[in-house]
């Protein structure tokens, strides 16, 4: 069972979520994040492009853990 301390998430930079997760970078690149501040949050850089952060970190959890319920996660 996924935990929820393992998720990405929105606080998180994107230094530690490519470090940490690396087939992620597709996803973070397919949003515009390539030349992104490492040392931002997804929340800030989100902002930056005028994008959800919620999409986002939607989007790269699923990358990781496949598709995401509310159902399949553990508080």
């Amino acid at each position: 069972m996924l935990r929820f301390d393992t998720l990405i998430r929105p606080g998180m930079t994107l230094r530690d979520v490519r470090q940490f997760y690396p087939q992620v970078g597709p996803v973070l690149d397919s949003f515009g994040f390539r030349q992104s501040c490492a040392d931002c949050s997804i929340e800030v850089v989100a902002r930056k492009y005028g994008l959800r952060s919620d999409v986002i970190v939607l989007a790269l959890n699923e990358a990781v853990f496949g598709p995401m319920t509310t159902a399949g996660l553990t508080h």
